[in-house]
């Protein structure tokens, strides 16, 4: 779902996106995004300075980088890399698969093997054919990139046919179209200038380039005919370019680390992301062995206070590890937060008697927002018996202690992917189940989401499993923002993927119009 405000200089922009790839994006490994506990401000219209329309629609990029969306950096490079090239499928902004260079697709009744069938007539921007063999290329490319190899860890083969491609997998899922929203690069391109069948084809420059409508488009009207792409050498002059509508639109994370002052104009649309934030248990830890203590402090936080005060509005409050945004989140089992039933559960818990029990959470320094919000959980959580201390360390000493189990809760991050396949975080033994829980039952649960045909109703068994037990305590999921200068693009709906996910839509409003 988007969010759209208009914020007025100066803006507060956290962690852009704007360098190397990180070493995460997948649930194969854990990204902990850093934050600071201000909250964003608004101001109403009336207080705006009018906008100053620009002469041309102008991104920033960095042309000594690569725009191939395989093994491109974050940020400004995959913002471009958006117009150039698509995939098999896209996410709506309820993470849905839709079909986008797959007209169609079968599957076996076990949900191993996969039989895609690319759009007839689909052509890249150089005018030739899409082929099944460009988009088995550029697959195994994906297979053994950072950003796509561990979503793709469970395909175990890849062929093209005539207009086909077959992905066999090495175990079931009946949610891997979800997965498939790569963006296929023509054969051969990749390490020169990157062809797709994306809205817009790249003219290299000496040193702005330029994007040019592709005529070949078969997805609707390009708001605007040319897009020029501003040469930066380093984030600060990306930051600067966009102060001072030398640029347009970029990609942030507005509650991420080192957070600067942009002056301008801007105005953010907010879209939901798979990236969700939890306190960890230690359920070795003896305080928090019993499933009823670990039940109340899960009705003890306040998640709408935390994502309001501590993530300045940036994110959406969520009782379970799936994104409220999907339809596989089971609303239905929602509970609203009450203090008197957390002091209830407490009481009998046995945690009500007045002998305080201490216990250490930790966080990484790096992450301004997420200790503020650390803190906050923590004194929520130490209204009765347990009494919880904030230990803040830097990067390398916080994953050393959640590797070595030196802790009794941590606050954590992890980009989820969008089948939802909470294995790897949740599962006896999993790679990021760093509090040793282990549930034969929702081991078993956890399997079934991802082969049964009714994923809702699977994940709701799941998730009534997850509430009961509270192995880990959901906080939220984060939104990624969009900045645009104030008056210039309409009808903006972003994605998490995609900032220009319904580009047919939008109006772009320059100088010379009229």
């Amino acid at each position: 779902m988007k969010h759209f405000k208009k914020v007025l200089i100066p803006l507060l922009c956290a962690a852009l996106f704007l360098s190397g790839c990180t070493s995460v994006s997948e649930i194969g490994d854990e990204e902990f995004l850093p934050g600071q506990s201000d909250g964003s401000s608004s101001q109403s219209a009336s207080a705006e300075q009018p906008a100053v329309l620009p002469e041309e629609l102008a991104l920033p990029y960095y042309p000594e980088l690569s725009l191939d969306p395989i093994t491109c950096p974050d940020g400004v490079q995959q913002t471009v890399a958006a117009l150039l090239c698509e995939g098999l499928f896209e996410l709506d902004e309820t993470f849905t698969p839709q079909p986008l260079l797959c007209s169609s697709y079968t599957s076996d009744p076990t949900g191993t093997v996969y039989t895609f069938t690319l759009r007839s007539g689909a052509l890249f921007s150089d005018g030739s054919p899409l082929t099944a063999a460009d988009v088995a290329a550029t697959l195994r490319r994906a297979q053994s990139s950072g950003r796509y190899g561990a979503r793709l860890s469970d395909v175990a083969s890849i062929a093209a046919g005539d207009g086909t491609v077959t992905i066999t997998l090495s175990a079931p899922s009946t949610a891997f179209p979800a997965l498939l929203d790569i963006p296929i690069v023509k054969s051969g391109t990749a390490d020169t200038v990157p062809v797709g069948t994306g809205p817009y084809l790249l003219v290299p420059g000496s040193g702005d380039a330029t994007l040019t409508a592709n005529p070949n488009w078969k997805g609707g009207r390009q708001p605007v005919d040319r897009i020029v792409l501003r040469a930066a050498a380093d984030p600060d002059v990306v930051l600067y370019q966009l102060a001072s509508h030398d640029t347009q639109l970029l990609t942030s994370d507005l509650t991420g680390a080192s957070p600067v002052s942009v002056t301008g104009n801007i105005q953010f649309y907010d879209a939901d992301s798979t990236i969700f934030q939890y306190v960890g248990i230690n359920v070795s830890s003896p305080a928090l062995s019993g499933a009823a203590v670990r039940q109340a402090l899960n009705l003890g936080i306040d998640r709408e206070q935390t994502v309001s005060a501590y993530l300045s509005g940036h994110g959406k409050a969520a009782q379970f590890p799936i994104s409220p945004a999907s339809s596989d989140y089971p609303q239905s089992l929602e509970t609203t937060y009450s203090y008197d039933t957390f002091q209830q559960a407490m009481t009998t818990a046995g945690l009500a008697t007045g002998t305080a029990v201490s216990l250490t959470m930790l966080v990484n320094e790096e992450s301004s927002f997420k200790v503020a919000a650390a803190r906050q959980i923590a004194a929520q959580l130490s209204t009765f018996d347990l009494k919880i201390d904030v230990r803040v360390l830097p990067w390398a000493d916080y994953t050393a202690a959640l590797a070595a189990g030196n802790f009794d809760l941590y606050y954590g991050e992890v980009k989820l992917t969008a089948d939802w396949d909470l294995r790897a975080l949740l599962s006896t033994g999993g790679a990021l189940n760093y509090g040793g829980s282990s549930d034969p039952t929702l081991d078993t649960m956890l399997n079934t989401c991802q082969t049964s045909g009714d994923r809702p109703a699977a994940f709701l068994s799941a998730c009534r499993r997850i509430q009961s037990q509270a192995p880990i305590l959901p906080i939220c999921f984060k939104t990624v923002s969009v900045l645009v200068q104030s008056g210039v693009v309409e009808n903006l709906t972003p994605t998490a993927a995609n900032p220009f996910y319904n580009l047919a839509d939008c109006t772009v409003h320059l100088q010379d119009e009229g």
